[in-house]
């Protein structure tokens, strides 16, 4: 019988000045979006300060950024870190409206999800952008 395998904690940032939107990000995703990666640890922010000090002190999976955070949007702040940060983590940014995708792609941003979050598709998108990132971090490795 084989043993089960084991997968590394997963450090996923969250961002949003509004406590209830960071909540909505946390349940939506859960604690283990899918099977073969390993459970999510949480680390939330809310204010600009928090987000730049986490990315900069590395170990970041994931952040997600809220699009409508006030008074500095993650929208500006995803396009901010791609082009600040040389070891960027990937990033999702949430929106309230699904025409603003557009925006997101100026934003440099990995992937958006639309709010209300669905948990099914915050889980799958959470997923892909984890196995996308550490599918490239192999191949620059090896």
């Amino acid at each position: 019988m084989s043993s089960p395998v084991a997968h590394p904690t997963l450090t996923v940032l969250v961002f949003s000045h509004r406590p209830e939107v960071r909540e909505a990000v946390v349940m939506a995703i859960g604690r283990r979006p899918a099977p073969d990666l390993g459970r999510v640890r949480f680390v939330e922010a809310g204010g600009i300060a928090e987000v730049l000090a986490a990315v900069d002190a590395g170990g970041v999976d994931l952040a997600i950024l809220d699009g409508e955070a006030q008074p500095t949007g993650g929208m500006g702040l995803s396009r901010q870190l791609k082009n600040e940060i040389d070891d960027c983590p990937p990033i999702i940014v949430t929106l309230r409206r699904r025409d603003d995708r557009w925006l997101a792609t100026w934003s440099q941003a990995d992937a958006v999800l639309v709010h209300p979050l669905d948990p099914l598709t915050a889980a799958e998108t959470v997923a892909d952008v984890l196995r996308r990132s550490a599918a490239l971090d192999t191949a620059i490795r090896g």
